[in-house]
């Protein structure tokens, strides 16, 4: 069974910074990518980034230049590092990741359970 399992979220000032971590565990044959989606309260979830397992990022527009995503392959754990808040970055972050588990199935997207971003002064 695949679980991804998230971190460092919480309550930053405007302007600060946070790093999330996600780790994906359990029993798989390849980590195709791994990323970030977050929710505000009564908006859609909506895509923050993105990383291949080759290394190709792509990020929302709104967090283009603030944001870097970055993996450890040999982890199995994806970051997000946050600069520069907004009051509007605040919703809940997920990590997700598309899984090979095994040959015999074609790969499956996996979400962590969430963790708050509060940004507020």
């Amino acid at each position: 069974q695949v679980q991804l399992v998230e971190s460092g979220g919480g309550l930053v000032q405007p302007g600060g910074s946070l790093r999330l971590s996600c780790a994906a565990s359990g029993s798989f044959f390849r980590i195709n990518a791994m990323g970030w989606y977050r929710q505000a309260p009564g908006k859609q979830r909506e895509l923050v980034a993105t990383i291949t397992s080759g290394g190709s990022t792509n990020y929302a527009d709104s967090v283009q230049g603030r944001f870097t995503i970055s993996g450890d392959n040999a982890k199995n754990t994806v970051y997000l590092q946050m600069n520069s808040l907004k009051p509007e970055d605040t919703a809940v972050y997920y990590c997700y990741a598309d899984i090979l588990v095994n040959l015999l199935q074609p790969p499956l997207v996996y979400w962590g359970q969430g963790t708050q971003v509060t940004v507020s002064s």
